[in-house]
């Protein structure tokens, strides 16, 4: 990381494309984008199959840093090749894109209406590729399901402390403690989380600075305390399952706070389409996403 990075992630307009989904995402991501289980066989080929969509779209003319401020990898993306170099770098170097690596190793089951990251004992050799790479930053992900004090506390106190760690390895965590769209007690566990989100950035160092990847709020502007919190570098917002016509809508509701989407950014790419085509469909795309992070 250096100062020209942070200041691009603090200060330049655009947004965060996620391009990070895993083992357990990537079949429901490659049957959107048109290719079906019964086309490949295995994780190894799967994987390749996500590398080639993931390429497409990063090496697309649509794809460059001035709407694009960073993009989000999945490490079987960072450790892949773009035209002869490594995913990261090539982001950097060819795009101007930032690039994040997501860290987590997925969720824990439910208790107390949240779920928890599963146990991260490698993050250490992890964060220490992630920097041989030259990645900016990371990207972990919790899920709140209800509005329940234990379960709200759990997911913000692991996150800061796993944040703490990535500080101390040089590199931007974005903290992502999702609260889940279809939650029953959704704008509750928003208050309460907004709440819990203070306490830990007070108490955080000057030099500790994070990034926050929050759901779309229930009131508008709801987040912009966290907005203008001085730990904070950026707020991002995820689609959460909302389409992109309605996740543009609430974003561009909520000033201050940008994109980072993963599957409303993707919504109408498929592998079927032309050259042509697939950059007209991914300019669009980028173009209206770019349009709602500017408010």
């Amino acid at each position: 990381m250096n100062e020209q990075q942070l200041a691009k992630a603090s200060k330049v307009a655009g947004f965060i494309a996620a391009l990070d989904q895993s083992g357990g995402s990537s079949p429901k991501a490659l049957g959107l984008y048109g290719i079906n289980e019964d086309s490949y066989s295995g994780d190894t080929e799967m994987f390749d199959i996500i590398h080639q969509m993931r390429t497409r779209i990063i090496t697309s003319p649509s794809f460059t840093g001035e709407r694009v401020l960073g993009a989000i990898l999945f490490e079987d993306t960072m450790d892949r090749k773009i035209d002869g170099l490594g995913t990261a770098q090539f982001l950097w170097e060819k795009k101007n894109v930032l690039p994040f690596l997501k860290v987590d190793k997925g969720l824990e089951d439910e208790v107390n209406g949240a779920q928890i990251m599963k146990p991260m004992p490698d993050l250490n050799a992890l964060l220490e590729r992630a920097v041989g790479n030259g990645v900016f930053g990371t990207k972990m992900r919790s899920v709140i399901k209800v509005d329940n004090p234990a379960g709200v506390q759990a997911v913000v106190t692991q996150q800061f402390e796993v944040a703490k760690q990535i500080l101390a390895a040089g590199l931007i965590p974005i903290i992502e403690p999702e609260v889940d769209i279809n939650s029953p007690s959704k704008a509750a566990a928003e208050e309460r989380l907004r709440s819990a989100l203070v306490e830990q950035l007070d108490a955080l160092e000057p030099q500790q600075k994070v990034m926050l990847k929050l759901t779309l709020p229930e009131t508008d502007n709801y987040y912009s305390a966290l907005v203008t919190h001085p730990q904070v570098v950026r707020v991002v917002a995820l689609s959460g399952g909302y389409s992109r016509q309605e996740s543009n809508a609430r974003l561009s509701r909520n000033h201050g706070v940008i994109a980072s989407f993963s599957r409303a950014l993707t919504e109408g790419l498929t592998a079927q389409q032309t050259t042509q085509e697939f950059d007209a469909a991914l300019d669009a795309s980028i173009d209206s996403i770019c349009k709602a992070s500017s408010t």
